[in-house]
């Protein structure tokens, strides 16, 4: 089966496919540069550590045991030449035969003489403990044999050798027990996969500390990115002497540069042409008041076109203070003018001066001591942003909660409109952007930059905002305004 026979799910690049990133029909999750630097160093310390260990095992194995049965063997040719002295004898003095030899540790000889088996030890290594293969070449064919084989699950080493005794068939067997040379290797083994093991350890420990140090540089600019989309344009790379990151850090900083100048011209540019736009404004609307003042005189057409006008004069006057307190969020201009604030009175304010004294307010019992750190102007438009999104694109907000938390106070403005789909909920709060539904969620006066001033607001006091649904199963949004407390007050 070629990658393009899968079944690939919508949205998958044809790159994607043709480098068989799927699985099953899933994408495949990639680890990081970090990660498989660790993993190769780990998998290549593992493969250099197992053919080592290998390899010492299969030398040791084959010296050990061929070592042994050098030593087996040739002490079994002098007994089998001590036996063939004193052959042919009577069966009373054969124990006696064999036990004065001088055997291996763990040997157990046998001799047969003319048919007959005389074991040392007849009842554990008797002549049922030879193999009829072994017993047939040595006795039959009268040829020296060796022959290694388990009995009763141990290890054992048999060495077989045919006796020239005149008018006698005789051989001489010795079997010696393997168990010890057995568990050497067992030992051995295990030595060596634990050798292996901390070899793979250190071996991704030292691709670990490899990859810190290769990938610090891209940490740098990691964290200077990040900056830079903090809002902290000034943000540069130190000088790298990597010849190979060298470039990076220079074209980073070049980038940096050009994107500081870039949304510095378009600042300038926006507050050049709100303040331009002003002294227009303040003519037309200058103009409209006085014409407003001889409305009587107007007919009926001509009193809806006064009423057309200044609503959107207003609407201008609005979008032009939006602009201008953004050019100066972008110049960094602004400047908070803190104070104690008790939030559950200020919002009891802020809610009836924006125009809205019949949203219902809800308040936790133990909000009476709760004080904020804010500025009251930017905090009051907070709230006045946040009811105004309600009235456009909400069906108008539905309550107004304030939560008090450990550290933290929460404010909240309900809504019963179509709610906010997940992949807006972070769009929303950029600038000029009114989500998707914008069409279907009621008026469409707003121009995108209330929810963005109250995302700017908010975190020039340190708090965060975000939307969610509301917590009752209803249809609605829920915005949420999360502030940090002054415990002390």
């Amino acid at each position: 089966m070629t990658v393009t026979d899968l079944a690939v799910p919508d949205g998958v690049s044809p790159a994607a496919r043709a480098r068989g990133v799927l699985l099953g029909g899933r994408p495949a999750r990639r680890l990081g540069i970090r990660a498989r630097i660790t993993l190769s160093f780990g998998l290549g310390a593992l493969l250099l550590s197992t053919i080592l260990a290998a390899t010492t095992y299969t030398l040791t194995r084959s010296n050990l045991v061929d070592a042994r049965e050098r030593n087996v063997v040739r002490q079994t040719y002098l007994n089998a030449r001590q036996v063939l002295q004193t052959l042919p004898r009577e069966p009373e003095t054969m124990r006696d035969l064999l036990a004065s030899l001088q055997t291996p540790t763990g040997s157990n000889p046998i001799v047969f003489q003319d048919g007959t088996a005389f074991p040392l030890q007849p009842i554990q290594f008797g002549e049922d403990a030879l193999l009829p293969e072994l017993r047939r070449v040595v006795l039959t064919d009268g040829l020296p044999a060796l022959m290694r084989y388990d009995l009763d699950g141990v290890p054992q080493l048999a060495v077989g050798i045919p006796l020239a005794v005149p008018d006698v068939d005789a051989a001489y067997f010795e079997i010696v027990d393997l168990s010890e040379t057995e568990a050497t290797l067992r030992a051995l083994g295990l030595s060596l996969l634990g050798a292996a093991a901390l070899t793979t350890i250190a071996g991704a420990a030292l691709g670990w500390w490899a990859s810190r140090r290769a990938l610090r540089p891209l940490a740098d600019v990691s964290e200077a990115a990040e900056a830079i989309a903090g809002g902290r344009l000034d943000t540069r790379l130190a000088a790298i002497d990597d010849p190979d990151l060298g470039t990076l850090a220079t074209s980073f900083n070049d980038m940096a540069q050009a994107l500081q100048e870039r949304i510095e011209r378009d600042a300038r540019f926006a507050s050049d042409v709100s303040h331009e736009l002003r002294s227009p404004l303040m003519t037309m609307a200058a103009a409209v008041s006085v014409l407003d003042g001889q409305r009587e005189g107007l007919e009926e057409r001509g009193q809806q076109a006064l009423d057309l006008v200044t609503a959107e004069i207003d609407r201008f006057r609005q979008l032009v203070e939006d602009l201008l307190e953004m050019s100066r969020y972008d110049a960094g201009a602004v400047r908070l003018q803190p104070e104690d604030i008790r939030l559950a009175e200020f919002v009891l304010q802020a809610v009836g001066a924006s125009g809205y004294r019949d949203v219902p307010i809800e308040l936790d019992a133990d909000l009476a001591g709760v004080v904020v750190v804010a500025d009251k102007r930017r905090l009051a438009r907070v709230v006045a942003n946040l009811l105004d999104n309600a009235a456009k694109y909400g069906e108008g907000a539905t309550a107004v909660s304030i939560r008090n938390a450990e550290g933290v106070v929460q404010l909240a403005v309900e809504d019963l409109g179509p709610g906010v789909p997940e992949d807006e909920r972070q769009l929303i709060f950029d600038r000029f952007n009114r989500g998707g539904l914008s069409g279907r969620r009621g008026s469409s006066e707003g121009v995108g930059l209330g929810l963005a001033l109250v995302a700017e607001h908010v975190r020039l006091h340190g708090g965060t905002v975000w939307v969610e649904d509301r917590i009752d199963g209803r249809d609605g949004a829920r915005f949420v305004v999360e502030l940090p407390t002054d415990d002390a007050g």
